[in-house]
């Protein structure tokens, strides 16, 4: 089995949740004949089918610098991405300060498209975007030979955000306004992660801008969905206020609130609103589009089948 230089590849949030992408990576490595050890915060159901499908499962918390040492001690690979979390910034000074010690070769870091736009006069209100750029700054100055891929919105985050409304109304409710976004499917952020871990030489020092092949407003989006559903699909631009309230009756945290709130004004600012070919430069292949993306998902949104 090919395990790089020396040791597993560690892959951080391996048990994923929206988009799925360090299980997604996990599967790849391993499809490659690599050794993979991934990191979980708890033994459940979906570390039992990483370590059926043969990795080397690791239970750890990202805050708890014991544990990271655990996950990385032996390995020479590192993919480090974090859900979005309050405690973001403090688990990436920890992987830093682990991974340097322990000699680590390459670290692949999950960041976001908005750091692009971002210095120390120009942030943005998101306490997790702030950390992400905060991020990679520790990264920097760690020495660490370190790739960094910033993707902008997942695809996959339009299922539970609109895909309730476009099953059941035939509308993408969202407060993005007139504004342009190219999302990009996490499973092409995957292979683009994957292809880097398994031979980062060409790739180190390098940052990888990722987004879809096309940026459009939502009603353009709206009549892509309609396509593939075969059904009407239409756009409604709901006052930000209005979803920040209904984000807060859903019981969403505050910190990830107040995060997807300025991803809303940052849509409807234009900020969104751009092209990057970091998924085929990587990969060889050409990113996966809004309408590709429903076709695959159409199930969820409430597609209905032709006779």
């Amino acid at each position: 089995m090919n395990a790089g230089r020396k040791g597993p590849i560690l892959v951080t949030g391996a048990a994923g949740q929206v988009g799925a992408v360090g299980r997604t990576v996990t599967g790849l490595l391993l499809d490659r004949g690599f050794a993979v050890r991934a990191l979980v915060r708890r033994d459940d159901d979906r570390a039992a089918a990483l370590r059926a499908a043969g990795a080397e499962v690791v239970v750890g918390d990202l805050l708890e610098p014991a544990d990271v040492d655990r996950a990385v001690r032996g390995t020479r690979r590192v993919y480090f991405g974090m859900s979005v979390s309050a405690g973001y910034l403090e688990a990436t000074a920890t992987l830093a300060a682990v991974a340097r010690e322990a000699g680590v070769e390459a670290l692949v870091n999950m960041s976001q498209m908005t750091v692009s736009e971002m210095d120390i006069h120009h942030t943005t209100p998101s306490h997790q975007q702030r950390q992400h750029w905060l991020g990679e700054q520790v990264l920097a100055w760690s020495g660490l030979p370190v790739v960094t891929v910033r993707p902008t919105i997942f695809l996959e985050t339009f299922v539970p955000l609109a895909g309730p409304s476009v099953r059941d109304r035939g509308r993408i409710e969202l407060p993005f306004g007139q504004g342009k976004t190219n999302p990009v499917s996490a499973a092409d952020v995957a292979r683009v992660v994957a292809t880097v871990l398994a031979d980062p030489g060409p790739h180190l020092g390098r940052v990888y801008e990722l987004t879809g092949p096309r940026s459009q407003d939502m009603h353009d989006i709206a009549r892509e969905f309609s396509a593939v559903l075969n059904r009407e699909v239409g756009y409604t631009d709901i006052a930000p206020e209005d979803w920040a309230a209904g984000l807060k009756q859903a019981g969403v945290s505050e910190h990830v609130a107040q995060h997807l709130v300025t991803m809303g004004e940052l849509h409807r600012a234009g900020r969104y609103d751009r092209l990057a070919n970091g998924v085929e430069f990587v990969t060889g292949r050409p990113a996966t589009s809004v309408r590709e993306f429903a076709a695959l998902r159409a199930d969820e949104f409430g597609g209905i089948r032709r006779s």
